[in-house]
């Protein structure tokens, strides 16, 4: 079995601003991630990815943010 060091699991809080619910994810007292869901519409997810304090919006949990460049180099 493999322990698991409490410092580094999550501490999440739960909060309500104006219509909507913030979850606020910590370790070790440092937030890096929010999940904001709001009454009307679909949840999306706020991360500090750097740990600059630097949230960037991330609507799917899957998705890394990579974007491959897509243009026309030449057309036949």
């Amino acid at each position: 079995m493999v322990d698991v060091d409490p410092a580094l699991e999550p501490q999440v809080t739960v909060r309500t601003e104006g219509e909507q619910q913030v979850q606020e994810y910590r370790v070790k007292g440092k937030l890096y991630m929010m999940k904001v869901t709001p009454k009307n519409g679909r949840p999306y997810i706020l991360v500090d990815s750097r740990g600059d304090g630097t949230f960037m919006r991330q609507d799917n949990p899957l998705d890394s943010g990579v974007r491959v460049p897509q243009w026309v180099l030449r057309e036949f």
